[in-house]
């Protein structure tokens, strides 16, 4: 099977709206590949803050993004879908999830060069029998030609309190007034970008979880990928 007949599911939308965790579970229950794409910029950040690397200079967080030593693992422990990120074979998925390294990835993903490298890595996951992939341009930049495209959405507050709890659930500070600041602060960056700007493709399907709990996104995805596919 070529790259191009490869099957993709691409799942878009804000920080906090859901994706991540449809993502998983979705690619978990086709036995499909999984592609975190904001894990990316993310780790693109950690790899600049491990390796003492500026944010500020494009040259230097090009290389990393070029030669990121970057996997994804997603696991299903008793009723649990878990999702795993190494970089550089240690697994940094606590640390990713914080409000800093959100907050630098968005940094990160409005340099064109960085954006460059990391395209055809991104690509590259297109693997048999599919891929499932979540992010903030993915049917509309990295796989324009996606099978079915989801975009999830819901308010910038009920992203916080999302964000707040799944920050103590880890066991980390959470801060619900300053999440919610950096969460509007990262949505005005990203929409406003001039370089694949956070909006839904033209052909998307757009879900918004603001009222809805896991498993009823879970099962409104699920019934589009059947009817998509004809499961």
């Amino acid at each position: 099977m070529t790259e191009e007949a490869v099957p993709v599911i691409t799942i878009d939308g804000p920080g906090g709206s859901g994706k991540g965790t449809i993502g998983a579970r979705l690619a978990n229950e086709l036995g499909w590949e999984f592609l975190d794409s904001g894990a990316l910029y993310r780790l693109v950040g950690l790899a600049a803050s491990k390796h003492d690397v500026s944010l500020d200079n494009e040259e230097a967080l090009e290389k990393i993004a070029r030669e990121l030593d970057a996997q994804f693992a997603v696991k299903r422990v008793g009723e649990e879908i878990l999702h795993y990120t190494y970089l550089e074979d240690e697994d940094v998925g606590a640390e990713l999830r914080t409000e800093a390294a959100g907050a630098a990835a968005s940094k990160v993903a409005v340099l064109q060069k960085v954006r460059a490298a990391l395209l055809q890595r991104q690509r590259d996951f297109r693997i048999s029998p599919g891929l499932v992939c979540d992010g903030r341009d993915m049917g509309t930049t990295v796989f324009p030609d996606a099978e079915l495209k989801i975009y999830l959405t819901a308010s910038a507050e009920e992203r916080a309190k999302r964000r707040a709890k799944q920050l103590k659930n880890k066991g980390l500070g959470a801060n619900l007034a300053q999440i919610l600041a950096d969460i509007k602060a990262r949505d005005e960056r990203d929409m406003n970008r001039s370089a694949s700007p956070l909006v839904p493709a033209d052909d998307a399907v757009v879900v918004d979880t603001t009222e809805m709990g896991v498993i009823e996104v879970e099962e409104r995805i699920r019934d589009l990928v059947k009817s998509r596919f004809n499961l």
